[in-house]
This record gives structure tokens, C-alpha cells and sequence, in this order.
């Protein structure tokens, strides 16, 4: 397993703690210089995304991970992580209807986030 799949991983695990719906990992490394893969997760409100935000951070600190860049944290209603070669996009469930980045990005490859903890 790679470091960017044990990152990956590490945090799919934290927001799941944090009981995050609907979490998918889409790998654009083939169609996009942006990053290698967006991690998407949506919470039912304002405090549940920043609980996600917050895990995340704190899952991916303790391994001497940091994000590049963290944006929207005060409003929560899509928090942007961007941790180089992995981004994580969390919203709210309207934010992430209207915004729909699984269908903007969908020439990039699905990946089950299941399968990285099998690994």
C-alpha cells in the first residue's frame, strides 16, 4: 500500500468516525495535475462537517501529515482540504447536490474506500 493509500485510508477511517455519508475517492491523477484523488464526503449539518474537518486534521497530524490549505471552515458548508496529492471536498448534503463534483470528475476512476482498508 502506498503512502497516499495509507493516507487515504487513515482518513476515510476518521470521517467515518465521525459517521460521514456517502464517502467516495475519485482518482484524477490520469485526467488532472490538480491532485492524484479527491476524497468526498458529505454531514447532515453545519457542526457534523467541521467534526469531519476536524478528524481528518487531526488523524492525518498525528502521522506528521498537514494540509497545504483548509477553506470554508467557518460557513461548513464545503470544507476544501488540500493535502497535495489528496483533497478532500466535505459537504453539506445541498452544498454537495448543487456542486456535484462526481459528475464533473467523472472520467477519473472510482475507487472503493473499502478496499483501502482491506489492504
Amino acid at each position: 500500500m502506498s503512502e497516499t493509500e495509507k493516507m487515504m485510508a487513515a482518513a476515510v477511517q476518521a470521517l467515518e468516525s465521525k459517521k460521514a455519508e456517502d464517502v467516495k475517492i475519485i482518482n484524477i491523477a490520469e485526467i488532472s495535475s490538480i491532485a492524484d484523488c479527491f476524497v468526498i464526503a458529505s454531514g447532515t449539518n453545519r457542526n457534523q462537517v467541521q467534526a469531519m474537518a476536524d478528524a481528518v486534521e487531526e488523524t492525518l497530524g498525528k502521522e506528521k501529515i498537514h494540509a497545504r490549505s483548509i477553506e470554508g471552515y467557518a460557513a461548513a458548508r464545503w470544507i476544501l482540504m488540500d493535502y497535495g496529492d489528496v483533497v478532500f471536498h466535505l459537504f453539506d448534503r445541498e452544498s454537495r447536490s448543487f456542486y456535484d463534483l462526481e459528475r464533473i470528475w467523472r472520467d477519473g476512476k472510482n475507487i472503493d474506500p473499502k478496499s483501502l482498508q482491506d489492504s
